[in-house]
């Protein structure tokens, strides 16, 4: 029996949506899926199911950072039999060529976290990566909806508030955004053998300052949502 999420069996789809923001799950809930029904509120993290163009897909509000990503993905995965898991969220841009508003796509994550060293020991150094079938998928249906979109490794921190952290090495190194969950979601994934995809729109940029408004944020947000619905529901 799963602690946090209070679904009966068959109430959650193989397709989940996992946004940060419990709100933004009722958001998609509302907007996107059809027949739409609450299955979860615990903790105020509220879970819908419903069906997008006529296939089941679940929506989960996961809080924030990477412990709390591995509750709600270990619990989806191993209590409910989750097979595919959409981290959609928002993120900072690192990279010049990268604007507000546009897609990430976290084909891999790089971490300051000890998540992945307490899982294997500090003698070896976890890659998390996402699931290639669905990465290919997502970019796809950001090309057919014309959206600017950047495909490749994203830092998950384990703080927000970070001034000891080198941002400007990073992005040496190619990093193309900071975010703080994509590390816990990918290392569930690989653990239970299911697919995993992490994406993003640019809510801000780290090294310029920039930022977008709270109604370019949501405009963002939604066509997020439907980039991750469309990868979810294709063959």
């Amino acid at each position: 029996m799963s602690m946090h999420i209070a679904a009966q069996p068959g109430e959650i789809a193989e397709r989940v949506l996992i946004p940060g923001d419990p709100l933004r799950a009722r958001h998609i809930a509302e907007h996107f899926l059809d027949g739409a029904k609450e299955y979860n509120h615990i903790r105020n993290m509220l879970g819908y199911t419903g069906t997008y163009k006529g296939v089941p897909v679940s929506v989960q509000g996961s809080g924030m950072g990477m412990p709390s990503m591995a509750i709600y993905a270990t619990e989806l995965i191993a209590e409910y039999g989750v097979k595919q898991l959409f981290r959609i969220g928002t993120c900072g841009a690192l990279q010049e060529d990268i604007r507000i508003r546009d897609l990430v796509v976290a084909q891999a994550s790089t971490t300051d976290s000890n998540m992945p060293h307490n899982t294997f020991g500090h003698g070896i150094n976890f890659a998390p990566t996402a699931a290639f079938s669905l990465l290919e998928k997502a970019v796809a249906a950001a090309r057919a909806m014309n959206l600017r979109c950047h495909v490749g490794n994203v830092l998950s921190q384990d703080r927000l508030y970070d001034d000891e952290i080198d941002l400007h090495k990073l992005a040496a190194y190619g990093i193309l955004a900071a975010e703080m969950e994509a590390t816990a979601l990918y290392l569930a994934a690989a653990k239970h053998h299911v697919r995993a995809l992490a994406l993003f729109t640019v809510s801000n940029h780290l090294l310029t300052g920039a930022s977008t408004s709270p109604d370019e944020r949501e405009t963002s947000f939604d066509d997020m949502a439907r980039v991750a619905l469309e990868a979810a529901i294709r063959e």
